[in-house]
């Protein structure tokens, strides 16, 4: 599937699974827009979740490195039947015409910006809100992001109000009509779009994005808040009827429909021939303690974030449920402005049919078996010895944190030098945190080297069980520690050239866009 037939699927909406099978280094340096990001050594893991049909047409991407031709028969194996390669890969997409952009979460982010640019949402300095909070003025500052990220670092005095739930808490939490709302993420997207969303809803406050988020914070020189604990409570009866109404309006103005039991029913019975996403998009600890069965967690502003990460098919339909009407609609209503005609939500009165508890996961395959298993208690006895090299398939911030004691740190999809080049002749352990990873890597690992192979059962959650120590750090790499993309807003040591950078890059993306063509924005 070349170039021009994966633009014009894009733009007409069809269905259609783009998949950038590299590691998420590579695809973040250079990719094509709506390209999804499921590198091969998670292939088995993640492809249910993302790609829910088997006979969903599917053009796998890499940059000549292999990955796609590899990530093809692993596709077949599991049932695809309609999987298909980019020519070329990177090379052939530039050769073609195709726009390359960098970084993650991509098309929200330029999502973020296109709305900015159209619908002119107001934004505060970072200075100019400093200024207000040293005079104790009336103005309250909501942080969209989720809690993790939040208590990592965010604005003195804000409250953690992650996207979807602004509409539903603001009210109570700036009940005057008089008071300055503000809205900060680390950067720009979810400052504009939780902003944007209290405007879109009526919120009679004025409201304010804070320009360019805890990057521009500490660009200005100002210092961030560390381990906040302040975190937006349930709304009152008041603010909960209030934003009803107001979530309703925003809905139908982007032409969010609503279907019942009958109508999710129906969508179930043709999920074979058409895509199918069920989405709870309250907080994770609501889904975990009730949700409707069969519906993923996706917290809604999460959700609009980071869209990539949850849908890896385009042209899918998308149903979304919540107990209270709010957060659903308005998720629904930015996923329709930004291209996906297919969303709906789940009639409120269903909120009563709880039908799953625990937090609910897409089915995956289990390793092709038998495998050679080594359990931890084995492994522990060999390893003073030197008898087995093990090799951890962990993704490397999960390794450095804490991995077996003389593991290597190793990646998948470089297993063909990776194994010639790994010291000694003895066995190889592969190892993964619980095992699966490991479990599907063993194919591969076995037709690349003669030496004895086993998977350690149960993976380093057994060890840890196990009662037995981890090694932290990366002191043994035999791939390119490249498979996770340092975001340069996340956390306080980044250095202030990549963080300007980043700004200055987000705010050329809708030049970007515009020359790409392949977007279907449309802000209400």
């Amino acid at each position: 599937m070349d170039a021009a037939e994966i633009r014009q699927r894009l733009r007409s909406g069809e269905e259609l699974a783009f998949l950038d099978v590299r590691e998420e280094g590579p695809y973040s340096r250079a990719q094509p827009l709506f390209a999804v990001n499921l590198p091969l050594g998670r292939l088995e893991l993640e492809i249910r979740r993302l790609v829910p049909r088997g006979n969903a047409p599917v053009a796998l991407f890499d940059d000549g490195g292999g990955e796609a031709e590899r990530a093809a028969v692993v596709l077949d194996t599991l049932g695809y039947t309609d999987v298909s390669i980019v020519p070329g890969g990177l090379n052939g997409w530039r050769a073609a015409g195709g726009e390359i952009f960098r970084d993650v979460n991509v098309p929200s982010k330029a999502f973020g910006e296109w709305v900015e640019a159209h619908r002119h949402t107001p934004m505060i300095d970072a200075i100019e809100l400093k200024v207000l909070l040293d005079r104790k003025a009336d103005v309250v500052v909501l942080d969209s992001r989720p809690w993790g990220e939040y208590r990592r670092m965010t604005i003195p005095t804000s409250i953690d109000c992650p996207g979807a739930e602004l509409v539903l808490r603001a009210r109570d939490l700036a009940p005057s009509p008089d008071t300055l709302v503000v809205v900060n993420c680390a950067g720009r997207t979810r400052s504009i779009i939780g902003a944007q969303s209290l405007i879109n809803a009526g919120l009679p406050n004025p409201v304010r994005a804070l320009r360019n988020g805890t990057i521009g914070w500490t660009l200005a020189g100002l210092d961030l808040d560390i381990g906040a604990e302040r975190r937006a409570g349930p709304p009152g009866p008041k603010a909960l009827a209030w934003a009803i109404e107001a979530a309703a309006g925003v809905a139908a103005r982007a032409e969010v429909r609503v279907i019942n039991a009958a109508g999710l029913a129906r969508f179930e019975a043709e999920s074979a021939e058409r895509g199918l996403f069920k989405f709870d998009v309250r907080q994770p600890e609501e889904h975990a303690a009730g949700h409707v069965a069969g519906f993923f967690n996706a917290p809604g502003g999460q959700l609009v974030q980071a869209t990539d990460e949850y849908v890896g098919l385009r042209g899918a339909r998308i149903v979304l449920a919540d107990d209270d009407g709010v957060r659903a609609r308005m998720t629904a209503s930015w996923l329709r402005q930004l291209g996906w005609s297919e969303v709906f939500v789940l009639d409120q009165s269903l909120a009563d049919r709880i039908g799953g508890r625990g937090v609910w996961q897409a089915p995956s395959p289990l390793p092709a078996g038998p495998l050679p298993l080594i359990t931890a208690s084995q492994l522990s006895r060999g390893l003073p010895a030197g008898d087995a090299a093990v090799l951890d398939l962990a993704p490397s911030p999960v390794h450095t944190v804490g991995h077996i004691p003389g593991a290597w740190f190793a990646i998948r999809s470089h297993f063909a030098s990776d194994l010639e080049n790994l010291p000694g002749s003895g066995p190889v352990v592969l190892a993964s945190p619980d095992g699966k990873q490991a479990g599907f890597a063993f194919a591969d690992a076995r037709a690349l080297t003669s030496r004895p192979l086993a998977v350690l059962d149960g993976g380093t959650e057994a060890w840890i069980a196990s009662g037995l120590p981890l090694e932290t750090g990366i002191e043994r790499a035999l791939s390119p520690v490249d498979d996770v993309y340092r975001r340069p807003y996340e956390g306080i040591d980044n250095a202030q050239e990549a963080m300007q950078a980043y700004i200055e890059w987000e705010l050329g993306l809708v030049e970007q866009i515009r020359r790409d063509g392949t977007a279907t924005f449309r802000p209400i």
